[in-house]
Order: structure tokens, then sequence, then C-alpha cells
């Protein structure tokens, strides 16, 4: 039950692990009188008993004193895992609601099921956003980067409340209205899958560094802090020094060297690849983290292969260390800016099929603070988008976004600037046997967008051989066919 008879909580969390027990805190912190509930009743005394003083908490031990304990229109965050535990909280929670009441699902739904709950809910009455947030148990105490769907109704509501508690850069919330039903899931995936391949990267720029010119961990580690403090500064660039700077409390060695080599994964990223296929989208720089972290996890193929399998020693001879640690640097940055422009070109294809109106320049910048991706350069992303028009524009006249990140002007030059190294980077690394796929996929994809022709032609002329699925021309309009196993000559398809 409710400590209170009346209600007289203005937001309520459901789902106390530590994401929702950090945004309970973070909600009372900022002046929110906040009602908590845990399917079990011990998390929420705990989270009364070690945190009760960050503000004024309205616990209860039933899902019915929790909706009780609810101004209204009532407001009621979900914060359980995603999938059916997330189904059966909204169907213990819809029949104590009233038309007008808002339900937030801030886990890591897939958009689908977003979309799907939504519509169920809305067509009884009830506001349903999925929410994306990001910044971890950190960022969800301290303020995260919030990327809300849902109804532009729900966000005058919940706007303000989600800007308050989000984090804030330049005296700007990193938070903003994302667009209908599953945009803010949809977005969050992304920012995860961009997310996979910036880790990726800066994975391949260490092992460049340590397997392939020898430097231990606290070296790499100063390389990396002097790294922060310019164009590539960024939250991962700054935990990566740290963790390279931790020494083993158990050896002595390395802590970098002590953890297994196997990445894990959670599915987002595997979601961005596969609606990335769908979309017909190339998002080859995130496809490849996720595929790296795939075969990072075969160890018993790998322990065969390393034995049997021949090639390089991995060691790079280059006649200035410092020329190379460049090198990778300029590399680093190169790659990091082809995953962002991919991610970008996802969200553009998803709000066109689902008929969301997302903001790219707003997008770029509530993910300047409190998320895992932020970093400097995403300021520049801003101002690639501001101004511009959006999906829905048709004014001929009109600032309109460039065709891809890559080419608004601050990007063309940066690339163009790092073009040389990033090259030299993985050529010394395909030499010396050092797998660099997130280095490598992102050169591949800015050299094969940036030719006037590529060899998809004979996959065509192949197609049209094996299945007649015809060709185009490039002198002539329409659909043609070459009757390869009669006189090749070539007819107009139907």
């Amino acid at each position: 039950m409710a400590t209170d008879e009346q209600p007289r909580a203005q937001i309520g969390v459901t789902g106390l692990a530590v994401m929702g027990a950090n945004l309970a805190r973070n909600l009372a912190r900022n002046g929110y009188v906040t009602a908590v509930h845990n399917r079990t009743n011990a998390r929420t005394q705990k989270l009364i008993g070690d945190h009760g003083g960050d503000g004024d908490f309205v616990p209860s031990d039933s899902v019915e004193g929790f909706v009780a304990s609810l101004q209204s229109p009532r407001t009621v965050l979900i914060m359980v895992k995603a999938g059916a535990p997330t189904d059966a909280v909204i169907d213990e929670l819809v029949p104590l609601l009233d038309e007008g009441d808002i339900v937030i699902d801030g886990g890591n739904a897939l958009f689908t099921d977003t979309i799907r709950r939504e519509k169920a809910l809305r067509d009884k009455g009830i506001h349903f956003v999925g929410c994306g947030v990001s910044g971890g148990e950190e960022g969800a105490l301290n303020g995260p980067s919030i990327m809300p769907g849902g109804s532009k109704e729900s966000y005058e509501t919940l706007g303000p409340i989600l800007e308050k508690i989000s984090a804030h850069v330049d005296g700007e919330p990193c938070c903003t209205h994302i667009g209908t039903d599953g945009a803010g899931h949809f977005v969050k995936m992304v920012h995860n899958g961009i997310e996979y391949s910036d880790m990726q990267l800066i994975a391949e720029a260490y092992d460049l560094l340590r397997r392939g010119l020898g430097l231990d961990p606290a070296k790499i580690a100063d390389i990396f802090r002097e790294w922060n403090t310019g164009e590539l500064d960024s939250f991962l660039i700054e935990i990566t020094a740290q963790v390279l700077a931790q020494a083993d409390p158990r050896t002595g060695k390395p802590l970098v060297d002590v953890i297994v080599d196997a990445a894990g994964m959670k599915g987002t990223g595997t979601w961005t690849v596969q609606n990335a296929l769908d979309l017909g989208i190339p998002v080859s720089g995130i496809a490849e983290a996720v595929f790296a972290r795939g075969l990072s996890s075969l160890s018993d193929q790998r322990a065969a292969a390393a034995g049997e399998l021949s090639g390089p020693d991995g060691k790079i001879d280059v006649d200035d260390v410092d020329d190379f640690v460049e090198d990778v640097r300029q590399a680093l940055y190169a790659s990091k800016i082809v995953a962002y422009a991919q991610g970008l070109d996802l969200i553009v294809a998803g709000a066109a099929k689902y008929d969301w109106d997302i903001d790219l320049g707003a997008v770029a910048r509530i993910w300047r603070g409190g998320c895992i991706i932020r970093a400097r350069f995403l300021n520049r992303i801003t101002e690639a988008y501001e101004g511009v028009a959006s999906a829905e524009t048709h004014d001929d006249d009109a600032t309109h976004a460039p065709a891809s990140l890559l080419l608004a002007p601050y990007f063309t030059e940066a690339i163009g600037k790092a073009q040389e190294s990033w090259r030299f980077a993985v050529a010394q690394a395909t030499f010396a046997g050092i797998p660099v796929p997130g280095f490598s996929s992102a050169l591949a994809y800015y050299d094969g967008l940036r030719s006037h022709r590529l060899p998809a032609a004979l996959i065509q002329g192949q197609r049209d051989f094996f299945g007649a699925h015809t060709y185009h021309r490039i002198d002539d309009e329409g659909a043609f066919h070459t009757l390869w196993s009669a006189d090749r000559s070539e007819i107009a398809a139907d």
C-alpha cells in the first residue's frame, strides 16, 4: 500500500534495478514527488533505506497502491527488462489507469514492440511513450541523454520533467521529442549501434599500438589522454585511458591483460544491423563491430586456428613511431565520422518508412551529453543539420540536409585531411596481419561512396543471366533482359 492515503506523487517508477532506482533518485533530487515500486518489495525498501534522503519518495508494496499514490493524470515510468517482462507490467497497470494517463517504457525495447504497444494503449485512451535513455548508471542518476517518442500531447506533460532530469550542455537539455510511437526507441537503437562501432574502432586503434608497435597499456593510456584533448574528445576515449591505466589488484598486471578477450552484447547492435538490412542502408561499420564481437566469442575455433593458420607476426615496423601514432589517430577519427554518417542515414530511412519527422540536428544535440557516445564533434553534426528543411518540407528554396554527413563541409575537409593516414594505417595493419574490420570497412564505404561507377553493373548482368532479374541501361529508360540461352539479343522487360 502507498504510504499516503491521498495521491500526491507527480511521477512513478516501477522496476528498481540500478537504472530504475537511479532514475527515481534523479527525479526526487530534482524536486519531483516520486512513487516507487518493485515486484520484490525488498528492493523498494532498500532504495528508501539507502537513499530516502535524496528527495520525497512514496513507496508502495503493490501495483494498486503504487497507482493510487499518483496524481491524475498519472505518469508511470516502467524500468524492467525488454520484451515479455515489459508486456507483463503493462498488462498489470492498464486496468488501473484512466484515459489521459501516460505510461513510459524507459528500457531498451525493440521499436516495433513500442509501435505495437503505443497503438494498443492509444485505443484505450492511454498515452504510451517509448523512451530511449542513455548514460548507464551514472547518467541515470546525474543526467542522461533522453530520447522520448510518443504523441506531442504526452510530451507537453513529460517534456518539462524529462528535460529537467537530463544532462545539460551549454545550458541546453539533452532531451527532445524525437517523434511519434517508436521513434524514440528507434533512435536509441541506432545510438547503441554507433556505440558498438565506436568501441570497436577504439579497440582496433589500441591493437595497432599494442600488438603492432609493442607499446604497453600505460603508454597507450597516455596517448588516449592526449587524444581526448583534441577533436577525438569523447566519453569513450576518456574511459579507455582509464581502463588501460588500471592495474589488476591481484597480479599487478595491466587489467586489460587479465580480462578474457570475448566481448558480450545484449542485442541492440544486432537490431541495428537487422533493420538496416531491411531498409537497405549500408551500416557496414556497425555490422563489422557486431561481427567482431561474435568472432571474439568463438574461443574454441580461435584456439584451434591460432596454431594452424599462417600469417604475419603482427609487428609493424615504421620509421617514426610518433608519426604512426598520429596516423592511427587520424584513421580512428575518419572511421568514427563514417560510423555516425551511416547511423544518421539509417535514422533518415527509418523516419521515411515509419512516417516520423525526426530532426537530425536535435538528435546530435541531445547526444552531446549524458550518453555513451557523447563527443565534442557532435556539435559539428548539429551545425551540419541546423536550419535544414524537414522531410515534410516541400519548399524548393529551403536549405536541405546534406545527402550524407560526409558531404557536410566540415566533415568533407576532416576526412580529406585524414585520408592519407587512414589508408596507411589500414595498409600497415593488413601487412602485419592485425584485423581492423572497422577501419577497413569504413574506408571501403568511403571509397564506394565517392566512386563514379561501381562493379554492381557486373552483378546486375550476372543476376540477369541466371535469374532473368533484368537490368537498366545508362542510355535508355525502362528495364531490359538479354536472352542469354538463346541468341543473346536484348528485349524490353514487361
